[in-house]
């Protein structure tokens, strides 16, 4: 079975940084894409950032040019470098994979549980 783990979430200062982690783990051959997505309260969840495995990325327009996205193929794992964070950044962020190959499955997408970030003013 697949399971995506987010690490790096947590509480900071407006102008701070942050670095999300997320390591999928499971019998996988391999993750076409992965992303990151965000939900504050009372807002449908959006996409924040994802990533091809050929390295081809695309950003949502309100955290362009202050945000990172970045993934290590041979570790099954992206990450989020996210600099001059804003109040508004607040919400729970979670990974997707989408078009995972296993052993037993092809192009499944699966979803990691959330981190909180909270950017104070």
């Amino acid at each position: 079975q697949v399971r995506l783990v987010e690490s790096g979430g947590g509480l900071v200062q407006a102008g701070g940084s942050l670095r999300l982690s997320c390591a999928a783990s499971g019998d996988i051959f391999s993750i076409n894409a992965m992303g990151w997505y965000r939900q504050a309260p009372g807002n449908q969840r959006e996409l924040v950032a994802d990533i091809t495995s050929g390295g081809r990325t695309n950003y949502a327009d309100s955290v362009k040019g202050r945000f990172t996205i970045s993934r290590d193929n041979a570790k099954n794992t992206v990450y989020l470098q996210m600099n001059s964070l804003k109040p508004e950044d607040t919400a729970v962020y979670y990974c997707n994979a989408d078009g995972v190959t296993t052993v037993r499955a092809r192009g499944n997408t699966y979803w990691g549980q959330g981190t909180q970030v909270t950017v104070s003013s």
